[in-house]
């Protein structure tokens, strides 16, 4: 009898000995299950509950797992999205991650990494919720960000963040001016080691470059560190 707990997940995915398989092990963690087998079905069922996380797979019978991504992330920007496909191409991790997913995990894949994926994701969901009354907004450049509230206000517009980019904007801020080693930034956002999905941290911090830079190819606050990994700098 698998543990109990608040959770709900949807899973969009329409290969049914899939479906089946990952159903009966994150019920054995407890969770709550509700299985989509296409788009359809996964734009009603968020209608329709609330969930804590989204299981989302790209290839659907009926329309592109990224337009549910990118539907999801107009409906709630803060709902976690772990997308989970055989299309393992850089290109398709960096659309999954343009569109506002959270992690993006290829088949095949262990089951077991994929449990602590999860695990790891609904934690840090909640761990990144404001923390304080008192948190004001951050302010640099021409930018100003409420991580309380998980809104941002920059000169391209006005904008709610994902979870996962509150996550690691709360990292730069709170150590500002430190070089972050990637493996350091792997192991504290996203939970998996250099080697894993190396690509994912750098298409990340393009995306940070794209919402909050005057000139994305020559960033002023989000900097390389050949060899090393990322510093985060105020001032220009």
């Amino acid at each position: 009898m698998g543990r109990l707990n608040s959770h709900c997940l949807l899973l969009v995915e329409d290969e049914d000995h899939i479906a089946q398989g990952l159903i009966y092990n994150l019920e054995q963690e407890g969770y709550q299950i509700v299985h989509a087998a296409n788009g359809e079905q996964a734009l009603a069922a968020l209608d329709m509950h609330k969930f804590s996380l989204v299981i989302l797979d790209l290839m659907l019978p009926d329309m592109s797992g990224l337009d549910i991504c990118q539907k999801i992330r107009q409906r709630d920007p803060r709902l976690p999205v772990l997308i989970l496909t055989a299309l393992s191409g850089e290109n398709h991790r960096i659309d999954g991650l343009r569109k506002g997913a959270d992690d993006y995990l290829t088949k095949p894949f262990s089951l077991a990494e994929f449990l602590l994926r999860v695990q790891g994701i609904l934690k840090r969901s909640a761990w990144y919720r404001p923390k304080t009354q008192e948190e004001r907004p951050f302010l640099f450049g021409e930018n100003r960000v409420d991580l309380k509230n998980g809104k941002a206000i920059t000169p391209q517009g006005e904008f709610f963040l994902t979870d996962l980019e509150i996550r690691i904007l709360r990292i730069f801020f709170e150590r500002e001016g430190e070089i972050l080693e990637r493996a350091e930034l792997l192991a504290s956002v996203w939970h998996v080691s250099p080697e894993t999905e190396t690509r994912t941290l750098d298409n990340f911090m393009a995306r940070l470059r794209k919402y909050f830079e005057k000139n994305p190819s020559s960033p002023k606050h989000f900097l390389t560190i050949r060899g090393k990994g990322y510093r985060f700098v105020c001032d220009e």
